[in-house]
């Protein structure tokens, strides 16, 4: 097309679109495609509006400097009072951010005061409006982040404007307007601690959500008031309004993606919190006594295993920006009579553990430490696991999580019987390689086999004996795209195809395409692929090096969905894969494509490991698998001993990279 507004307009909203799909690099190219051509043609109208979607995009591509500078060109080119509003909103946000990670910006102070009165202004002199009314709930949003209370913004105002926001919906008739606007009223008498007048407004707002079926407000207010209950010490009924904060988002699921974007709404602040808090709350002693033996009720860590499962699934439907999965949760019972489940809980003032032993009751145990020492140690434990590290200290760093993870299961002999530990972990205890966790004689995986789970919402698995073993394997030995060369890997597909038939693509042969067609028209139950990978919390960073670039998850999933669930593939090995630097929640893409992906059972590296160490565990796993009433957990427990045992090998970095995620059997 020739170039014209409808062209500006459409490459803006191809990359509003592309970013709401994770493509941030096609995004990107949109929106700047769009403002050129407005600058080009002059199209002063249409500027504004695609400054403000370059600057979002910004925000999403970690570019604080690049968003603020073009939310300040939207407000120089806003030729409508409603671009000029949107622009100080979100420069607003910005500044605020800014001043709160570096709290001596007087320049970001400034212009926080400065722009937060000139819209108290504006919206306090505006006539009743949609627009007003949602510009002043999201301006109550960004003073909330603000250090201190009433600093840009004198509380008498701000009170002031959220009142004269509920009376213009009410007016316009806008219930929906109006739950959100009581919400955020009610948020104000919390933070000034007027905890009578905070319940009331926020009753307010859910029961008008509950009537309307506003799912997202409910959930956010029936948060809010069990904060309210909690801080009135009435624990009992905030648990209540916290599971009904659950219960709406569960049943929002994938919509959280499609909220109103006039409300702002993440999934870190807005979400995550709500499980976190309902679990503390629930892991509470049962009892008013002050013992420390108090333990919470049966039917309370029943709850909070639900819940922490329902976080682990939220997380995942963020990441993929839709719903992953919807399966029954089973019973350890039906699963696995030797396999006992940990679920590690990482809350501000502990490290809480819950376990299930089949056959036992639910059993609880939990370190007073703050969710920042806990971190810390994680973060020097994994630091710490490099041949070149000191041995002392890594040792004790294991010994330190073990102490908290497992030894007091151990101790109340609930794994006497345990020939499987699953760890359903949260947070950073993702990125550790729980099998290299150290009892002081001994490493967990010297014990037990081990397995990570996104919790007992498994695929009915069969156990390997049950399945024809066969499989299709790929990789990449030569250096390809900038990536280095993985020379092992010409052993390791050959090994494999001497121990199982197998069906292999190597180097050129390796493309999606050739990939796609040997799974689909294969009855494989095994994808081996040995590649360059990289595992991310950011959807469009997680990924598969093929011959020709990138395999990304979503494009590997369907793939391996092309079977059909009724053919699903049973193990999907992933030998060669790393997670990305400097990212807490990488492991958040294993975890996903494990899920995603339909396999049953993911095995996949945290690091690359020394390719000759990897081909030498490949063949020990297959051989594992190979051998009749062998499980998958087993099978890699047996391949890391023998890493262990050869000296060359016997540093955790060789063997404890591997990860076993979903079905262990």
């Amino acid at each position: 097309m020739p170039d014209s507004a409808l062209k500006v307009n459409g490459f803006r909203t191809l990359g509003t679109a592309l970013q709401v799909l994770g493509d941030l690099y096609g995004s990107r190219a949109a929106l700047f495609e769009s403002a050129n051509i407005a600058v080009a043609i002059n199209a002063t109208n249409e500027l504004s509006s695609t400054y403000l979607s370059l600057g979002r995009a910004a925000d999403d591509w970690g570019d604080a400097a690049a968003a603020i500078a073009m939310f300040e060109r939207a407000k120089q080119e806003a030729l409508t009072p409603t671009d000029a509003l949107q622009a100080d909103l979100l420069r607003l946000r910005f500044y605020i951010e800014n001043s709160s990670d570096n709290p001596s910006g007087n320049t970001a102070l400034s212009q926080v005061e400065a722009i937060s009165r000139d819209l108290a202004e504006q919206l306090q002199n505006s006539p009743p409006s949609r627009l007003a009314v949602y510009a002043t709930i999201n301006l109550s949003v960004s003073l909330a982040q603000e250090n201190s209370l009433g600093r840009s913004l004198p509380l008498e105002h701000h009170n002031q404007l959220l009142a004269k926001a509920v009376q213009s919906a009410q007016a316009l008739k806008d219930r929906y307007a109006e739950a959100h606007a009581l919400n955020q009223w009610g948020a104000l008498y919390m933070r000034t601690e007027q905890w009578s007048e905070a319940l009331k407004l926020t009753e307010k707002s859910l029961e008008i959500a509950r009537d309307i079926q506003a799912d997202e407000i409910a959930s956010q207010s029936a948060w809010q008031m069990g904060r309210i209950l909690k801080q009135q010490n009435n624990t009992a009924e905030a648990i209540v309004a916290y599971s009904e904060a659950v219960d709406k988002l569960q049943s929002l699921r994938s919509d959280l993606v499609a909220i109103d974007p006039d409300v702002q709404f993440s999934f870190r602040e807005n979400v995550e919190p709500i499980y976190r808090e309902l679990v503390s709350l629930l892991l509470e002693p049962e009892s008013s006594g002050t013992k420390s033996s108090v333990q919470p009720s049966q039917k309370n860590l029943a709850q909070a295993r639900e819940v922490i499962e329902a976080l682990q699934l939220a997380e995942l439907d963020n990441f993929f920006q839709e719903a992953c999965i919807d399966v029954a949760s089973q019973q350890i019972d039906q699963v696995d009579a030797q396999a006992t489940i940990v679920y590690p809980i990482i809350l501000p003032d502990r490290l809480a553990v819950i376990a299930s032993t089949p056959g036992q009751p639910l059993a609880y145990y939990a370190t007073p430490i703050s969710a920042e020492t806990v971190e810390n140690t994680l973060r020097d434990l994994l630091s710490s696991i490099h041949p070149a590290s000191d041995n002392a200290t890594r040792l004790a760093l294991s010994e330190q999580v073990y102490n908290w993870l497992i030894r007091p299961a151990e101790d109340a002999h609930l794994t006497s019987e345990t020939k499987t530990m699953v760890f359903v972990l949260d947070g950073l205890l993702r990125n550790i390689p729980i099998a290299a966790l150290y009892d002081g004689e001994q490493y967990l995986i010297e014990k037990y086999a081990v397995a990570l789970s996104p919790g007992l919402q498994l695929m009915q698995s069969r156990p390997l004996e049950q399945i024809e073993t066969n499989a299709v394997v790929g990789g990449i030995s030569e250096a390809r795209n900038g990536l280095s060369a993985l020379p092992a890997v010409e052993t390791e597909i050959a090994d494999i195809s001497h121990l199982i038939s197998a069906d292999s693509l190597l180097n050129a042969s390796f493309t999606s395409d050739r990939l796609a067609k040997e799974v689909k028209n294969s009855s494989a139950s095994i994808v081996h692929l040995a590649t360059h990978g990289q595992f991310s919390s950011r959807l469009e960073d997680t990924f598969l090096a093929t011959w020709e670039g990138r395999l990304s998850v979503k494009e590997l999933s369907e793939i391996l969905q092309t079977r059909g669930q009724s053919n699903a593939i049973e193990l999907l090995v992933l030998s060669a894969c790393d997670t990305a630097s400097g990212d807490d929640r990488a492991v958040l893409g294993l975890a996903g494509l494990a899920v995603k992906s339909g396999a049953r059972s993911t095995v996949a590296t945290l690091w690359p490991v020394k390719d000759q160490a990897a081909a030498k565990l490949m063949k020990g796993f297959y051989e594992g698998i190979s051998q009749p009433g062998m499980s998958k957990a087993a099978a890699l427990r047996q391949a890391q001993l023998s890493l262990l045992a050869d000296p060359s090998y016997s540093d955790p970095f060789f063997w404890s990279a591997y990860t076993l995620v979903g079905s262990w059997q």
